[in-house]
């Protein structure tokens, strides 16, 4: 396809396979191009429509000065999705462009179906290693560091046994614009994604070498060990290992791209919603009983409270009858006593005035 240009700048591209088949999008390792992905190329695009691209600093595509950072790099891949009219792909990036998808799966999930992250980090442990390199190219240029570099991307094994393999790797590195590289090594020194990419939710595979000491076995498991349902596996090779297991390497990413979806959680929500429901329900007949209960209650003891008042009620009243009664009893009784004791007074008053009458009469 050649160069296309996006809204942050210009990068070389090439799109192989079948028009209507999904989008796999290739990320390249620092150091390399586009070219570094040949080898599987006849295996992807039986079933992909792949998309390659050179990252930043690399190859054909634009190479400001820096420092760059992996949020940069990742705008990058995603300015190339938009100018392709691309909503979302598959993602397949080794070393720094393992660390490009990283950022991808956790600020825009939506981009990403599916990721594979080979030969990759979330952080970088030391930083010296990256500052001496830096240095080395900034005096010396590119072929300062090429026979270290080599050293660490493959395993004696390999360099003895496919030597043009590793002279066509070597050129890549060599030829990489200084100021790009520098940059991108500062991108890489600077990350650390060990909280971030916790966020990601796209099935990933994690690829490591056995015998990598660029990104070792123990920076890959940690990095799958963050990433919820991620799949790991370690291929025997250095860090290079699609260039150094080809076959292999080809074998496991198809595998994982086009294996059926794991079974998502939603159907056990599903079947949860019933006694959800029936919680509710319950929970509601609870109320319900609760609020009779409470009027029985109140009924209850507004009845005994009636009661009550009515017997204390007849209580006094009874008392009150009967002081009354006594009352009246008493002063009756009083009254009676004073009319017999007057008529008794009048009867003995009478008497001596009447035989008083009589003997006078005589």
């Amino acid at each position: 396809m050649g160069h296309l240009a996006t809204k942050t700048g210009q990068f070389r591209v090439e799109i192989e396979g079948p028009a209507a088949a999904p989008v796999l999008m290739l990320s390249n390792s620092l150091g390399t191009d586009l070219h570094m992905w040949d080898a599987q190329m006849p295996a992807l695009t039986k079933k992909f429509r792949v998309l390659r691209y050179d990252s930043r600093g690399h190859g054909g595509s634009v190479a400001n000065e820096g420092p760059y950072s992996i949020a940069m790099l990742g705008q990058d891949a995603l300015a190339i999705m938009d100018a392709l009219d691309l909503s979302s792909v598959h993602w397949l990036g080794l070393s720094m462009g393992g660390m490009v998808g990283q950022w991808l799966l956790a600020h825009a999930p939506e981009r990403i179906t599916r990721a594979v992250l080979a030969n990759t980090s979330a952080y970088m442990p030391d930083a010296r290693p990256w500052n001496t390199r830096i240095l080395n190219v900034q005096k010396n240029g590119m072929a300062s560091i090429t026979g270290g570099v080599i050293e660490r991307w493959f395993t004696p094994e390999f360099q003895s046994r496919e030597p043009a393999a590793v002279q066509r790797i070597a050129d890549m590195l060599v030829n990489t614009p200084a100021q790009g590289y520098i940059a991108a090594c500062a991108a890489v020194r600077d990350m650390d994604q060990r909280e971030t990419v916790r966020r990601a939710s796209a099935p990933v595979l994690v690829i490591a070498g056995t015998r990598d000491p660029a990104t070792p076995p123990k920076l890959g498991m940690e990095l799958a060990s963050v990433i919820e349902g991620s799949d790991y596996i370690e291929l025997d090779a250095a860090h290079l290992s699609n260039v150094e297991m080809p076959d292999a390497f080809a074998r496991a990413v198809m595998q994982f791209l086009t294996k059926a979806a794991k079974v998502q959680k939603a159907p056990a929500k599903k079947k949860a919603a019933p006694k959800k429901k029936a919680a509710k329900k319950a929970a509601k007949k609870t109320a319900v009983t609760k609020k009779a209960a409470k009027k029985l209650a109140k009924k209850a003891t507004k009845k005994a409270t009636k009661t009550t008042a009515k017997k204390a009620s007849k209580k006094v009243a009874s008392k009150t009858v009967k002081k009354a009664v006594k009352k009246t009893a008493k002063k009756t009784a009083k009254k009676a006593v004073k009319k017999v004791a007057k008529k008794a007074v009048k009867k003995v008053t009478r008497r001596p005035a009447k035989k008083a009458k009589k003997r006078s009469a005589r």
